[in-house]
């Protein structure tokens, strides 16, 4: 396929498709997905190998959040049922770092909902780093904290954070559907404000909402100019008491596709499977670790991933390795662009960015599966029995999953 090899060549070189070809992968078949992943896939060798890197997210508070993002769990008003606690202290929160690290996991996401953290927020997550850091020698940190006031961004820097996730979500023309609390300009100003500072920034798009193939190109292009060293794509997970309940839009090819597309538009940067990859992806999750080169270990934030165990099985049956501690994630001529902190620290591609956590929180996937012996679901039937609400690790008295 002409398309197909054009954007290898551009992928190899770095080189920018056109929205055009970017629109044409999303509109190729599924019978042509195979070839689409296998293309897709000769970029991802070619800047990240068979690496795949694993982060565990923290949530150090969870509900409580004043925004009303309509994909979220955590909204003004949900009635989901999630775990609802206050700030973690620092030992608690080091406690559960500790047990995705021990997984495997070389980057630990902290994540609180809510609009953006005050000064005596940023001072808690500042002790909270400071408590990981002295008990996990190595380890990258992110914060996601949502939007950031003026000189937030440097203080977390100077606290030791190498990362700030914050995603765009969506297209511009369509974020007012989607949250009115706050603007689509104000996550490009906080997403800035991490740059300026010198952490790594991390952003990325939710799939499923509903949105159009140009809507998805635009965040794509969009998050390529603001030029992150991560991207996390996460695909809804409709939960009931939210207002995209009833959004089930989403096949495993589509979601093959989509990821493709942001490889072959962001080559060289880290592209990381969010929420949704196993209600969404389900058996095909091995072939996406052909597209992205990073996904999130255990559970979400508000919601069960499958077992830690099993991602790990499944990244060495499907031929990849895990990334140690030692390696740098990011190919080497963006760590040296970079520059020290998570440039030069493998830190420069993780970030946070479970289903678009930017502080509003998360409703990322469970692998919870039918029922033995259950009836096979239709094509396309939305698969509710797969999204189980966390009820062990951060803010339980039950062992996490890692």
């Amino acid at each position: 396929m002409d398309l197909l090899n054009t954007l290898v060549d551009k992928g190899l070189r770095r080189e920018l498709p056109t929205r055009e070809e970017a629109l044409a992968v999303l509109a190729t078949s599924d019978d042509d997905v195979l070839d689409v992943v296998a293309a897709a896939g000769k970029v991802r060798r070619q800047w990240f190998g068979r690496r795949v890197k694993l982060n565990y997210l923290v949530n150090l508070k969870s509900g409580l959040c004043p925004e009303d993002c309509s994909y979220c769990s955590q909204r003004l008003g949900s009635s989901t049922g999630i775990l609802k606690y206050s700030w973690l202290k620092p030992d608690e929160a080091s406690k559960a770092a500790a047990a995705g690290l021990a997984g495997g996991a070389k980057r630990v996401c902290l994540v609180a909902s809510g609009r953006g953290p005050t000064d005596r927020d940023v001072d808690r997550v500042a002790g909270t780093i400071k408590a990981i850091k002295e008990q996990n020698e190595g380890v990258e940190v992110c914060a996601c904290l949502g939007l950031l006031s003026d000189g937030q961004a440097e203080r977390l820097r100077e606290a030791g954070a190498d990362a700030y996730n914050h995603n765009l979500n969506t297209s511009e023309g369509t974020y007012g559907d989607i949250t009115t609390t706050h603007t689509y300009a104000d996550r490009v100003d906080t997403v800035n404000k991490a740059h300026a500072a010198g952490l790594s920034a991390c952003s990325g798009l939710i799939a499923g909402m509903g949105e159009s193939d140009e809507d998805l190109v635009d965040v794509v292009f969009s998050l390529r100019e603001l030029d992150p060293d991560s991207v996390p794509v996460n695909f809804l997970i409709p939960v009931e008491g939210t207002p995209l309940a009833k959004e089930w839009n989403l096949t495993p090819q589509r979601c093959l596709r989509i990821l493709a597309m942001v490889r072959f538009v962001c080559p060289d940067v880290e592209v990381r499977i969010a929420g949704g990859r196993e209600v969404h992806l389900r058996t095909m999750q091995p072939l996406a670790l052909h597209l992205a080169n990073s996904i999130f270990l255990g559970d979400y934030l508000t919601t069960e991933g499958q077992a830690g165990q099993a991602d790990l099985e499944m990244i060495a049956d499907a031929g990849f390795t895990v990334e140690g501690a030692d390696e740098v994630t990011l190919p080497q001529h963006r760590a040296e662009f970079r520059g020290g902190g998570c440039g030069s620290h493998g830190a420069e591609g993780a970030g946070c960015g479970s289903h678009a956590e930017d502080g509003c929180g998360s409703v990322c996937g469970s692998h919870e599966g039918a029922a033995e012996g259950a009836a096979v679901p239709a094509v396309n039937e939305p698969r509710t029995d797969l999204v189980a609400v966390r009820r062990r690790g951060a803010g339980t008295d039950l062992a996490p999953n890692a």
